[in-house]
């Protein structure tokens, strides 16, 4: 797909599902395009999730079909539309913590995590986990399968609000609940990826048609947003999505992460801890230099800049 001058040994390749909100605001096509330019990842599918606590102008129950066409969007100026399967996830929350939400994307979980393969399967989370609970609620056995990682929840060990924890406290419920494993980068963590637009002007806007769209739809995001005050910052973005390809790529032994009990939420997006659950792998740190790098890195290979 794309080629390096190093390869990557057969035995480091892991198998990972990229779930992303993609037209929610504009930092999950970076870390879209970042994930199916990483050698060490075999990409098996791409699911669409909700944004239904901000629905914006797309209206309530139309949020999965735009990030959908968005995800859509990023393979075909990265030529590889129809390299990848993307599935469509529930279009709207949980109302029940027992009950799953129908989607094409918890089925395509359920099949990929019970398919008959050595290699070790990750299903990356960028925003809700909606499709994720509805998969486990039919079938319990993917947590045998597979292990997650998950943007979202509020700072440890109090928590808070958290807009990806917004779009479906019970399934987060759910998840955090199960016996699935479980690695965490809450808000304060996964901001410490944070890039100025001057940096993605220079680094990122000449490398291509990909290039160009990643920074352009994201100013112009910024520019959309400048009636609401408390976010964006105005001249720099947390590109946090990006953390679920850090995870995965660094060193594991580093001390950036410790174990503890899954807690629960309360409505306000606190942790309820002492809940005797599993423990889960929860982010203190993620090293922004190492992401940015092998990011920009990887785009210039394939998309050389023109300036």
């Amino acid at each position: 797909m794309f080629e390096y001058a190093y390869k990557v040994p057969e035995n480091k390749k892991i198998r990972v599902i990229v779930h992303t909100d993609c037209k929610n605001e504009a930092d999950d096509q970076f870390a879209l395009a970042h994930h199916l330019l990483t050698p060490q990842f075999i990409v098996k599918g791409i699911i669409a999730g909700h944004f239904e606590a901000n629905p914006q102008d797309y209206g309530s129950g139309n949020t999965t079909e735009a990030s959908y066409l968005e995800v859509l969007k990023v393979l075909e100026l990265m030529g590889v539309k129809d390299e990848y399967p993307v599935y469509k996830g529930s279009s709207l929350p949980m109302t029940d913590e027992t009950i799953p939400m129908p989607s094409e994307g918890a089925d395509f979980l359920i099949e990929e995590a019970l398919r008959d393969d050595e290699r070790p399967l990750y299903a990356v989370f960028q925003g809700c986990l909606t499709d994720l609970a509805s998969a486990y609620l039919k079938e319990p056995r993917i947590a045998e399968k597979m292990t997650v990682v998950w943007i979202g929840g509020g700072p440890w060990p109090a928590g808070g609000f958290e807009f990806n924890l917004l779009q479906d406290i019970p399934a987060a419920n759910v998840v955090f609940g199960s016996d699935l494993p479980l690695w965490q980068v809450p808000e304060n963590v996964y901001k410490q990826i944070e890039v100025s637009l001057a940096e993605l002007q220079y680094r990122v806007k000449p490398c291509g048609e990909l290039g160009d769209y990643l920074f352009t739809q994201m100013a112009d995001f910024n520019s959309r947003m400048t009636q609401y005050v408390p976010w964006p910052h105005g001249e720099s973005w947390g590109l946090g999505d990006q953390g679920t390809v850090t995870v995965l790529l660094e060193e594991h032994n580093r001390g950036n992460w410790e174990s503890r009990p899954a807690p629960q939420f309360s409505k306000e997006m606190y942790y309820i801890h002492n809940q005797d659950n599993r423990p889960i792998r929860v982010y203190h740190t993620l090293d922004s230099r190492f992401t940015m790098e092998d990011f920009y890195a990887k785009l210039a290979i394939h998309f050389p800049p023109k300036r």
